[in-house]
């Protein structure tokens, strides 16, 4: 399913990477309105969170519901269960379903799609990845994924190591979001209310001290991809329990480094997409302990 290639016998007791198996284990389904505004609208999207990851981010905001080793937040559904439970969430929304952290849940996803059509549900689908995927995966979801938001997090593979274990993100990231522009191209098509209905999302969190690293990232996407991209930049970097105690990860980011990042954006001829308040980082935080993770926070 992705890049681990860890040839894990789901149906087994010997899981791979993510310690996932075949089962429809879920650690949310809520409404989210912190998404970008194309993507949220006023009413939010119905977001399925999906536990475990193909990364391990040492300073992951989502880490009680993405540690591979520890107890984390989920529960077991069957399909029905699923289905039930995002359309009585979908009623509330702006009618786009996402699924986080999907690379390693790619067949229970088309599944959960599958039973939506089913049910004579048409909403728009989000993939909402760390965009550590798989070519082949991608090109089974054209014509299915309405609205790619990925992360690019990594242009360097050291940090890509050090911070996420996977040393071949940067290679993997942009042959990946390659193979989405080429299933979306560049624009990201609206409806009348402004919400997304097709295209590419990419997401990039700027993390403390490594401004120079989100240039370069975005340097790669506008000479490499297309400058027309929509780009969200991300100010919301705050340390977790896990980062606290990481000399490089234990603070926020600066005002200059944000500024630096801003500046290249608009250097590099990126004109579409979102920036952040540098304040934001007192906001996006979830905890999975609740019913709704997102139910405390202040958008």
């Amino acid at each position: 399913m992705c890049p681990r290639n860890c040839n894990a016998d789901r149906f087994s007791d010997k899981l791979g990477y993510c310690n996932s198996d075949t089962g429809f284990r879920i650690s949310s389904i809520c409404i989210h309105k912190g998404e970008e505004p194309a993507i949220s609208g006023k009413n939010g999207i119905c977001n399925v969170f999906f536990p475990h990851c193909n990364l391990q981010c040492v300073y992951c905001q989502n880490y009680n519901i993405s540690n591979n080793k520890n107890t984390i937040y989920s529960e077991l559904f069957s399909l029905k269960e699923v289905i039930q439970r995002i359309i009585s969430v979908l009623n509330f929304t702006e009618n786009i379903v996402g699924f986080v952290s999907p690379s390693h849940y790619i067949p229970q996803m088309m599944a959960i799609i599958r039973g939506l059509n089913e049910k004579g549900k048409k909403p728009v689908f989000v993939y909402n990845t760390n965009g550590y995927d798989n070519v082949e995966s991608l090109k089974m979801l054209e014509g299915i994924i309405d609205v790619y938001l990925p992360d690019f997090k990594y242009i360097d593979a050291g940090m890509a190591y050090k911070y996420s274990g996977a040393r071949n993100y940067p290679q993997v990231a942009a042959m990946a979001l390659k193979e989405m522009y080429r299933q979306k191209g560049s624009t990201l098509i609206l409806n009348n209310d402004g919400l997304a209905e097709s295209g590419i999302i990419v997401r990039h969190l700027i993390l403390p001290e490594a401004s120079h690293q989100s240039i370069e990232i975005l340097k790669l996407i506008a000479e490499e991809i297309s400058p027309k991209l929509y780009i969200s930049l991300m100010a919301q970097y705050f340390p977790t329990n896990n980062a606290v105690n990481h000399s490089l990860l234990n603070h926020t980011i600066t005002a200059e480094e944000y500024d630096s990042v801003v500046s290249a954006f608009h250097q590099l001829g990126f004109q579409r997409g979102w920036i952040q308040e540098l304040d934001s980082n007192t906001n996006y935080r979830p905890d999975f302990t609740l019913k709704n993770p997102f139910q405390k926070t202040d958008y």
